[in-house]
């Protein structure tokens, strides 16, 4: 399933290191963690994300979210 999202903000996300004690933004470490696949680019305004992720019930067997 391939899923892409856009916003009018320029700024790109940006990895975190791993913070027991922050609240929120964790959602491009989660979205790394289960995608086959993920790229931002940027648009006349803004960026578009997208990433592809594995079914559970994907016919070709693989974990949901992570590739075998």
């Amino acid at each position: 399933m391939e899923i892409s999202v856009r916003d009018s903000d320029p700024a790109l996300p940006v990895p975190r290191g791993a913070d027991a004690h922050r609240v929120g933004k964790h959602g491009l470490e989660i979205a790394m963690a289960v995608c086959r696949s993920f790229g931002i680019r940027r648009e006349p305004v803004g960026k578009r994300v997208e990433a592809a992720i594995v079914l559970a019930d994907d016919p070709s067997g693989h974990a949901a979210g992570r590739l075998m």
